[in-house]
């Protein structure tokens, strides 16, 4: 029963809630027409579920960085709400006006942290500006494209863009290939090149000199520094006889003491150096000792008024000189890094560092002038006169090529030529100077340098053409005026140079504090029976440039003895004077034929120290190189002499017959270095109306007999006998220099 009734209750008539299962859910023929109720809500929380665990898994995992999407979007806030939304893209689209943000009150400011507010002012500054142009450019685009149209593409390029400017911005600065740089260089460079404004003559050297070494640790400066420590060197007048320094760079490489700045004229002194000569210095210094005081408040006769003029307007001669055009601008920071690397002393790296750049960036001006600095500063360690020229070749470089700034073309000419000097290249220093002058020819200070470079070939005549045009535009131009008045001199017109000489160191200008200076005006006074002479002559010991009054010899060793008068047991040399005394004679004979020649071996003075007579030389030996032609007409003296390399080892002396006639007087003169002694050996002298003054003693010529002297002192010779004297000199090296110094010492 109850089976049947189960059946038929499921077989008969449906009940409504069959019917409204059937109606919703259900099918004929038993087939599903749709989901049910309940399977609809498990969908439904199937996927709620889903997307709170996406949610839980993005914010556990951090897989988007929120702050930063909302950061950069924040700068596309146009409306001042603090978000990026609608309102602001139709700001950026230009369809809406942008609104004036408020002010921010006092208080707002005081809460922005320092590196916020930095963060800001650096990051956004520029960004505002540039990113919201580009903004409008790319959502305009995408706003009137056409439907359908794929923006991929656009949403990368923004991307891009952001990315370049982050990079940009950024700390890291990663410089772009180098054929797009050049393209951009040349495009963006086409400007002419410029004469800037004078640059000064001189503040420092170098130079650098410009720069000493501290022994306290040297903090390397970035290049903007290191520029401005350049600017002392490259306005200076690298004047011979002034320590430079470049550069440049803290280091001056080598001593501007060289024998070839003698001007070739002055005191007699061969200054050519071959070009095959190694520039090796000697270890001691040859520079005159230095007075511990060295009177810098003394300016003789300038009132502080002028010398308060002199101030002022050197300072506004100085500026700061540019080095880096736009291009090289763009690589600040790799030539900045090379150039720690040359001021910390690491030459071979930093020269690596400036070759690469070279090779990258070849048109780099600034690179280039690295490099030549790189190789100068090999070339000292090195002691190489080959890395040297090919340093000078870096510096001609330099100015071929194009948008180089004009205080980058003064600096690389000057060193080139100051490097050229140094080889003893003077024609091609000469060619580089000129260069310079035709280059900025307002500059009188390279017109000064390029009259030096007259001196230094012996051309005095173009040189004094050269100061007479400075001294024509610049009246006033101390180092112009000391420099033409050593010419004068050096005519013969004592007088005149006299004048020149003296408001030359007056001025006090760069260049004219030099010992020669001191010690021809004093001579031309001197000459001219002027007392005022020993006043020039103590200044120029107060100064530092002789070891005292009476000694005023210009290329000395430091602390060798000093005295006027020495005799055979004090200089060592005991053997050489017995074998002169022994054999006087023989060297008197031997000298005798040669005068009695028809045609006379003996050649009159030529170093303009005599007042009047007739003064004549027969050289054996000279700068240690034997006279073998002059020696076939004294074959015995000189084979007596050959014994004795105290004597023909001597590079800074003389062997050689003096012969001086009635009526002759010698000016009191020093010689160039205290580096020798020499000797004097009486063959005939007459019995009265001769004698030598050295210092402040005077002595008499015996024959057969050796005087010993220091003609680094002030000595005079008279000659009022009524026959001729002669005597036989021979120059030795001073005692105490030792067996390195007598091999590297330059010849005098």
């Amino acid at each position: 029963m109850a089976s049947r009734k189960s059946s038929r209750a499921t077989g008969g008539s449906p009940s409504p809630g069959s019917k409204r299962e059937t109606k919703h859910g259900g099918s004929k023929n038993g087939k599903k027409e749709g989901l049910s109720g309940s399977s609809f809500f498990t969908w439904f929380m199937v996927i709620a579920l889903l997307g709170v665990w996406t949610s839980v898994a993005v914010v556990w995992f951090e897989l988007v960085d929120y702050e930063e999407v909302l950061g950069k979007l924040g700068i596309y806030d146009a409306d001042g709400d603090g978000d990026f939304d609608v309102e602001d893209a139709k700001v950026l689209l230009g369809l809406k006006e942008r609104s004036v943000p408020a002010q921010p009150t006092p208080e707002s400011e005081e809460t922005v942290q320092p590196a916020e507010k930095s963060y800001v002012e650096s990051e956004h500054k520029t960004a505002d500006i540039e990113l919201e142009e580009e903004i409008q450019s790319v959502l305009r685009e995408a706003l009137h494209s056409h439907p359908g149209e794929r923006h991929e593409d656009v949403d990368e390029s923004v991307s891009d863009h952001w990315q370049a400017k982050e990079e940009t911005h950024g700390e890291t600065f990663e410089a772009p290939a180098t054929d797009d740089m050049l393209r951009e260089f040349e495009t963006e460079i086409p400007e002419a090149y410029e004469t800037p404004d004078s640059v000064r003559k001189d503040a420092d050297p170098m130079v650098e000199d410009i720069g000493a070494v501290e022994s306290e640790p040297y903090e390397i400066p970035a290049l903007d520094d290191y520029v401005a420590d350049l600017e002392e060197r490259v306005s200076d007048s690298d004047t011979p006889g002034d320590s430079e320094i470049m550069p440049e760079d803290t280091m001056e490489h080598y001593a501007e003491d060289r024998v070839h700045e003698d001007y070739s004229e002055d005191q007699g002194i061969e200054s050519k150096q071959t070009e095959d000569d190694v520039a090796i210095e000697p270890e001691e210094s040859e520079k005159p000792v230095k007075a511990e005081d060295y009177l810098d408040d003394v300016q003789v006769g300038k009132s502080e008024k002028e010398t308060e003029q002199d101030k002022t307007e050197q300072a506004k001669k100085k500026k700061k000189p540019k080095l880096l055009n736009k291009f090289d601008k763009t690589i600040k920071a790799e030539l900045d890094a090379a150039e720690k690397l040359r001021k910390k002393g690491k030459v071979e790296e930093a020269l690596r560092a400036f070759e690469a750049l070279v090779n990258r960036y070849p048109q780099s001006p600034r690179a280039r002038y690295g490099k030549a600095q790189s190789e100068d500063d090999l070339a000292e360690k090195m002691r190489s006169n080959e890395m040297l020229q090919q340093a000078i070749n870096t510096y001609d470089e330099v100015v071929s090529l194009p948008n180089v700034p004009s205080d980058l073309i003064k600096l690389s000419l000057k060193r080139e030529a100051d490097r050229q000097q140094f080889l003893g290249r003077m024609r091609g220093s000469l060619v580089t100077l000129q260069k310079l002058v035709q280059l900025f020819p307002s500059e009188t200070s390279f017109k000064n340098d390029l009259g030096v470079g007259y001196l230094l070939i012996g051309d005095n005549s173009n040189a004094k053409k050269v100061y007479e045009e400075v001294l024509s535009l610049a009246p006033n131009d101390g180092f112009a005026k000391v420099h033409y008045g050593f010419i004068l001199k050096a005519e013969n017109k004592i007088a005149e140079s006299i004048p020149y000489l003296q408001e030359g160191l007056e001025s006090g200008d760069p260049g004219t504090d030099d010992g020669r200076f001191y010690f021809h005006l004093g001579d031309a006074l001197q000459r001219m029976g002027d007392k005022e002479a020993y006043k020039w002559y103590e200044l120029g010991y107060q100064r530092g440039h002789f070891a005292s009054v009476w000694q005023r010899s210009l290329y000395n060793v430091k602390g060798l003895k000093a005295q006027p008068w020495w005799t055979a047991r004090e200089t060592g040399y005991t053997e050489l004077v017995k074998s002169l005394e022994k054999n006087w004679k023989l060297i008197r004979d031997e000298g005798l034929a040669v005068m009695d020649k028809k045609q006379s071996l003996f050649l009159p003075e030529d170093e303009n120290l005599r007042e009047k007579g007739d003064w004549s030389q027969f050289t054996l030996w000279q700068q240690g190189r034997k006279n073998e032609n002059a020696c076939k007409s004294v074959p015995k003296t000189c084979a007596l002499l050959e014994r004795f390399p105290e004597a023909t080892g001597c590079r800074r002396g003389q062997i050689k017959y003096s012969i001086m006639h009635p009526g002759t007087h010698v000016w009191p003169h020093t010689g160039p270095t205290n580096c020798r002694l020499r000797m004097h050996l009486g063959l005939v002298i007459p019995k009265e109306g001769c004698r030598i003054r050295c210092a402040q003693e005077d002595r008499d010529w015996e024959e057969g007999k050796v005087l010993i002297f220091d003609d680094s002192f002030e000595h005079e010779v008279w000659q009022d006998a009524e026959s001729y004297r002669l005597i036989f000199i021979v120059d030795v090296w001073h005692p105490e220099l030792t067996a390195q110094q007598r091999r590297t010492l330059p010849a005098i």
